[in-house]
């Protein structure tokens, strides 16, 4: 690539919108030299917020590209893909479509961002839908899980394509050669599970994947493989859970150290240790969902995210373009899924 890499940010998305956008790509080119942004959204929205806190050295690695549209967070993936084309969600999946982008990222509606980066983009060859990956905190450090909700309902081959587009994903950013993959089940006993995971099983299991079989529910944070496979229902759900338990265990521990003067000053004492586990587990750290299987890169933000979270999505979408994602998963899918030839006897 003999330019610099260049990233759209669909600057209205997300609860917050462009002022957390703007924020978080100050931030980001403060801090990355190798990367130009492109903010796209309502222009004079975008440049009242740039005005008033003025950087002229970003200058030239920051640039606007106006959106009239803007897509609601609740509105229907339907009436986006079909009523909203010159929304900035759009316009900023447009210009990877053109090539004028490498990436593009949005804290935007989840389904409309799924349809109309599949309908503008499209799904690369053999790949029947795409998926949703994130990493999520584990003892070891990380482990990606896919999918996080764009497919409720899958066929044993799909899950199969998940497992191929995952491992390949965490062996291009994390640099592990053979990640180990694992099959979300209810046990890990052979019989356990229904149909169209058992199927799963024994497809990934033919395949030259380093598979690790089936793991359970709390496997999915005890770092023992690098990619965990589930349906999108199963794997939002996993997903959801754990947010929810990391938000209960903070309320307890803060509940129990107000107590008393003897826990005021035990929460004193531990302080440090608390502090490094919040900052361990902080989910802004973990922002950043891709959706793999498409002719482009394109990373979804939590719609709550504050600035520092957006940042790290916009990192996640400099990672995959430097690693070169989509090319060596498409390699990696037709080397797997590429249908046999069929012979014709003569």
């Amino acid at each position: 690539m003999s330019r610099r890499p260049i990233i759209a940010l669909d600057a209205m998305g997300g609860d917050h919108g462009a002022r957390v956008v703007v924020s978080a790509a100050r931030a980001f080119l403060a801090e990355d030299t190798g990367v130009d942004l492109i903010l796209v959204g309502q222009r004079t929205v975008i440049e009242a917020l740039l005005a008033a806190d003025p950087h002229p050295e970003q200058s030239h690695r920051l640039r606007i590209h106006h959106a009239s549209q803007t897509v609601g967070m609740d509105e229907l993936p339907s009436k986006a893909l079909r009523g909203k084309k010159d929304s900035s969600m759009r316009v900023a999946i447009d210009l990877v479509k053109t090539g004028e982008a490498d990436a593009c990222v949005s804290a935007g509606n989840t389904g409309a961002l799924m349809a109309t980066a599949r309908f503008v983009l499209k799904t690369l060859p053999n790949v029947d839908r795409p998926a949703i990956i994130s990493a999520m905190p584990s003892v070891k450090g990380s482990t990606h899980m896919l999918d996080l909700g764009a497919n409720v309902d899958c066929t044993a081959e799909h899950l199969f394509q998940f497992a191929v587009m995952g491992s390949e994903l965490v062996k291009a950013v994390t640099g592990i050669e053979r990640p180990k993959v694992g099959l979300l089940n209810i046990g890990q006993e052979e019989i356990k599970g229904n149909d169209q995971v058992r199927r799963a099983h024994d497809l990934i299991t033919a395949s030259d994947l380093n598979y690790a079989g089936y793991v359970e529910g709390d496997d999915i944070f005890m770092g023992e493989v690098d990619v965990v496979v589930a349906d999108g229902f199963v794997g939002n759900v996993a997903l959801k859970s754990s947010e929810g338990v990391a938000k209960l265990v903070g309320h307890m521990l803060r509940r129990h150290f107000r107590k008393s003067l003897w826990s005021r000053i035990a929460a004193m004492l531990a302080l440090p240790t608390l502090k490094a586990f919040k900052e361990e587990t902080d989910p802004r750290r973990y922002n950043g969902a891709s959706l793999l299987g498409l002719r482009g890169i394109v990373v979804k933000s939590h719609g709550g995210a504050d600035a520092e979270a957006f940042q790290n999505a916009i990192r996640i979408a400099e990672h995959e373009i430097n690693a070169r994602v989509i090319a060596r998963i498409e390699h990696e899918v037709a080397a797997h899924l590429t249908p046999a030839p069929v012979r014709v006897s003569a």
